[in-house]
């Protein structure tokens, strides 16, 4: 039997062409009047607020093994700088804040981007100003003149409902401005390996590369969520009617923090969590195969504070049922700083609740330069908050400056170091060490749970 390979494919690529796919409607096919049913009415209103992004980035060249002979290099009168190639990419984008030209899109469109060109649909294009991003949800931000521009106005993504009509707008496959309309198939979609917090709207509107951070939108013209990726089989191939947005009120946080602090400021609850398997939940004498176990409570914790146990189950949160340890976290990342969470476990085998104020994750004091190769990026240990934390040991990279020499090796915001010179490290403090004084380094990092290689001659 043939078996078919699945992947999770990005959007950013490629931009549109304006075309409606023919989809079941919510209306008669004909009216009072004898007119067909449009849905031209409301996308004439949308489609200025949706734009083409286009980004440049430069990405470093590994020298020919000739190249890194001194001598070589002096006979033939080789200068001693980095060479770059230049990359292109495109996506979308949304308009969501006329007044003030904030521009939601996905993080990875943006993330490697030297610079930033957003086209709108009359034609004018503007360099834009990055304003933050959070790899986490994939949400990013970016700012334009505000120029007689037109926003969506964002609607209630929790009012949504399985079978409500949506439309996609976006730039795919470099064709020009495409609609595509459908319904939301599914709401709450996690567990994808997609991103690090995960609560997708999943729609068979039809979205292709280059619609990432396009706008999902009801039949009012409302934006209910940022298109973001497809499911499908093998890693060229294209939509077959499974796609993912991000929920506008997602999104609406995100933005909020971004705006307020400059990042997410994300909410701890203080725990390591370990899925139920059938010998577990018989080792608990429980029925139930889903949820998560405490396996360990960190002090002085908002765990600990409302009375957290190990070996507790936890089965829901705020009335919402748990199916394991990742929707656990992805729960708790979710919530705000501050809020008040009902917990429901099974402890010794009865239920109970309890009630926890989740808390600031807490942050790591990034370290300054650790070689002169990788002067310009900072390190600490990885984050709790990081979607890396728990499952693979490393040194994370906080922030990368652009056109430092960190930079220009290829190193970005986020990356998790794993080796040095074929040396696995497990912290800062096995790091430091491994690149002190060594005049060539090869790191293992990882990045969007991808791992690479890079060379620092």
């Amino acid at each position: 039997m043939k078996t078919v390979k699945t992947s999770i494919i990005w959007l950013a690529g490629i931009s549109l062409l304006i075309q409606v796919a023919v989809a079941a409607l919510p209306f008669s096919w004909f009216g009072d009047d004898d007119k067909m049913p449009t849905l031209a009415p409301m996308l004439e209103q949308s489609k200025p607020a949706v734009v083409n992004i286009a980004t440049r980035s430069q990405v470093p060249v590994q020298d020919n093994p000739l190249l890194n002979d001194p001598f070589f290099r002096r006979f033939f009168n080789i200068p001693e700088q980095p060479r770059h190639r230049t990359t292109q990419s495109l996506g979308s984008g949304v308009i969501f804040n006329a007044k003030e030209g904030l521009v939601l899109t996905n993080s990875h469109v943006i993330q490697r981007a030297h610079e930033i060109t957003v086209s709108l649909t009359d034609g004018r294009s503007f360099q834009a100003e990055f304003v933050g991003s959070d790899p986490a949800t994939d949400v990013a931000l970016i700012r334009i003149p505000a120029e007689n521009l037109t926003a969506l106005p964002l609607a209630d993504s929790d009012q949504l409902r399985v079978g409500d009509f949506v439309v996609a707008i976006g730039n795919p496959f470099g064709l020009g401005q495409t609609v595509t309309s459908g319904i939301v198939s599914a709401l709450g979609r996690s567990g994808l390996g997609i991103e690090g917090y995960e609560n997708f709207i999943q729609t068979d509107a039809s979205i292709n590369p280059g619609n990432s951070g396009g706008a999902l939108v009801n039949l009012r013209g409302e934006l209910v969520g940022i298109n973001t990726a497809i499911f499908s089989p093998g890693q060229k191939a294209g939509n077959i009617g499974i796609g993912f947005a991000i929920p506008s009120n997602m999104v609406k946080q995100i933005t909020e923090q971004l705006l307020d602090h400059g990042e997410v400021r994300r909410a701890y609850l203080g725990v390591q969590m370990q899925d139920i398997s059938p010998d577990l939940a018989k080792a608990f004498n429980i029925d139930s195969k889903q949820g998560a176990v405490v396996t360990h409570i960190q002090s002085d914790s908002a765990a600990e504070k409302a009375g957290l146990k190990v070996g507790d189950i936890v089965t829901a949160i705020d009335g919402d049922r748990l199916i394991n340890a990742d929707s656990l976290r992805n729960t708790i990342g979710l919530l705000l700083v501050g809020q008040s969470i009902q917990l429901d476990i099974i402890r010794d085998g009865k239920p109970r609740t309890l009630h926890a104020t989740v808390e600031e994750t807490k942050k790591n004091i990034p370290q300054g330069t650790v070689h002169p190769k990788l002067s310009g990026a900072t390190f600490g240990d990885i984050e709790q908050s990081s979607p890396y934390f728990g499952k693979i040991e490393g040194v994370m990279i906080f922030s990368v400056k652009q056109n430092s020499p960190a930079w220009n090796a290829g190193l970005r915001n986020d990356d998790i170091i794993t080796s040095v010179n074929k040396q696995a490290i497990g912290s800062l403090g096995e790091f430091k060490p491994l690149v002190h004084n060594n005049k060539q380094l090869l790191l293992n990092i990882t990045r969007d749970w991808q791992a690479q290689f890079i060379v620092l001659r």
